[in-house]
């Protein structure tokens, strides 16, 4: 859609050199710039103003906006009086970087605040929602930022296309599953290059909407153009799911919204808002369901290489500085980092058990905060170093079942495996009780603060009486993992270690104790004999 003549086109973002409530002090205010946003919810348009992670609103309908300057501005905001005169309950001083931006905001807020946003604003492949989305309520905008121009360079698209276990296992989770697609209307969530959309109409979609909030949509755009057989009956909007409106409901929803340990990115959210938004009853989605493995580990080289980082700040006479009083939080700091990397299926040290999110019912408020307690009973003696996580998502087609795992000892894909390390092992025996909590909370970074406590139970005779011999704890930030990616390393099997021990990817079962709904799988997974394929 083209602007109007002679007028520019609304601006929605400023970056601005300072900004201070009248009541405070200009010297008070940190120099670091903010951002200013305009938007329009629930028919209301607003200006927030954000610098680092405060921030704060005006609703424009009671607003003015005053020139005190070339470069400074004065925001005032109206409240209500019984009596009816005009009262100014709050104001800001705004510093512009320059003249020009002092113009355009000026302009922009004039814009915005004579617009009637009781509908929404078309967009030339669909309509954004005039309503403030869920998604930017709950994340930060810098994290955001970089979160969109992450995935909108092509070199990270690329990254994930090379991965084919995800792509082929995609292409053949829709391809073996045409009678789901042909004649249907497809959601691509998330869509990125489009490569999922393109599936969907090679499998005989009647229309797929691909949306995507990034600047690869313009990629995409030029990608299904060059593919002018496909592309005809694929249309790509820009913008988030949370905030875009389609002309129809879909049948099916594609998507691939898993990040490390499933969860990362909190991509999930969208998709399950996505589902609630678009999908019709008991439409089909791909992936239908993610479980999320676990199991116990021993890796001595692992654990020497996180704790020997901290060695640097044990130096006494560094340029004759003595760094050690920062050694303790160095090597704390270490150990905060989950460990990315592909590891030898034969450091677990007991069979995994799992914890089952069933896309098609869980509610987007349940991934805010996932507890997984945890259980498992150790086949050998060894020290155990942390907890190993991975994950896999089924496909759940009417033709086929496919599922894409990430497992130790299988075809090693982009998300590799995730391991949390404890700073302080803990000793078990063979056939000793390991329990312990899994707990991660949701933040506005778009990720996890992670929480694990293991502990080894007595064990032996009058272990029924006994209690906790021992217990380690650590707190990790997903958002910031020790990125080692090495392949796995020939590791001498422990003279005590069976063969049977050995984690095949179709060996994975899922623990239905661990399940608050248990038949939630048993039909799909016997049919599949529940093998990652």
């Amino acid at each position: 859609m083209e602007a109007s003549a002679g007028l520019k086109p609304k601006r929605s973002e400023f970056t601005l050199a300072a900004v201070y409530e009248l009541s405070s002090s200009p010297a008070s205010f940190s120099s670091t710039p903010v951002l200013a946003r305009f938007s329009a919810d629930r028919g209301v348009a607003e200006l927030r103003f954000f610098q680092d992670s405060n921030g704060f609103d005006f609703n424009l309908g009671s607003f003015q906006l005053l020139k005190l300057g070339p470069v400074q501005s004065l925001c005032i905001c109206e409240s209500s009086d019984s009596n009816k005169e005009k009262l100014y309950s709050r104001g800001v001083t705004i510093r512009f970087r320059n003249e020009e931006e002092s113009r355009d905001f000026h302009s922009a807020f004039e814009q915005w605040q004579n617009e009637d946003f009781t509908q929404g604003s078309n967009l030339p492949n669909g309509t954004i929602s005039s309503v403030r989305s869920k998604f930017d309520n709950k994340i930060e905008p810098s994290s955001a930022k970089m979160y969109f121009h992450y995935y909108g360079q092509l070199l990270h698209q690329q990254n994930m296309l090379q991965d084919y276990v995800r792509t082929g296992t995609y292409y053949a989770a829709v391809i073996e599953n045409r009678a789901d697609f042909t004649g249907r209307v497809v959601v691509d969530v998330g869509a990125g290059s489009g490569i999922l959309s393109l599936f969907a109409a090679q499998a005989g979609a009647k229309h797929v909407y691909a949306v995507e909030a990034s600047e690869m949509a313009e990629y995409a755009r030029r990608l299904i153009a060059g593919n002018p057989t496909l592309g005809q009956r694929i249309t790509v909007i820009k913008g988030k799911v949370e905030e875009v409106e389609l002309p129809e409901k879909a049948d099916i929803l594609i998507s691939e919204p898993m990040g490390t340990l499933l969860v990362n990115e909190r991509m999930l959210e969208s998709y399950i808002i996505a589902r609630d938004r678009f999908l019709v009853p008991n439409g089909k989605m791909f992936p239908s369901i993610g479980r999320i493995h676990m199991a116990p580990f021993s890796d001595e080289y692992l654990f020497v290489e996180i704790a020997n980082k901290a060695l640097f700040w044990q130096q006494q006479n560094y340029y004759g500085v003595d760094l050690t009083p920062l050694y303790g939080s160095a090597f704390q700091g270490y150990f905060s980092q989950p460990v990315v990397d592909a590891f030898d299926p034969r450091l677990l040290v007991s069979p995994p058990m799992s914890h089952v999110i069933d896309f098609n019912d869980v509610k987007e408020e349940d991934l805010y905060e996932i507890d997984i307690p945890l259980k498992f009973i150790a086949s050998v003696g060894t020290r155990v170093h942390g907890l190993a996580c991975w994950f896999d998502v089924l496909f759940n087609g009417s033709s086929v079942q496919r599922w894409l795992t990430t497992a130790p000892g299988a075809p090693t894909t982009h998300w590799y495996q995730i391991r949390c390390v404890l700073a302080q092992p803990i000793y078990v025996m063979a056939g000793q009780e390991i329990t312990g909590r899994l707990h991660m909370i949701a933040h506005n970074a778009q990720s996890y603060t992670i929480y694990l406590t293991l502990s080894a139970k007595m064990w032996g005779p009058g272990a029924e009486q006994g209690g906790i011999l021992q217990t380690s704890s650590c707190k990790l930030d997903l958002k910031e993992p020790y990125y080692r990616m090495s392949q796995p390393q020939p590791y001498t099997m422990a003279q005590e270690q069976q063969p049977h021990q050995l984690l095949q990817a179709q060996d994975i079962m899922i623990h239905t104790d661990d399940l608050e709904e248990p038949e939630l799988l048993q039909q799909p997974l016997e049919k599949s004999g529940a093998q990652l394929q």
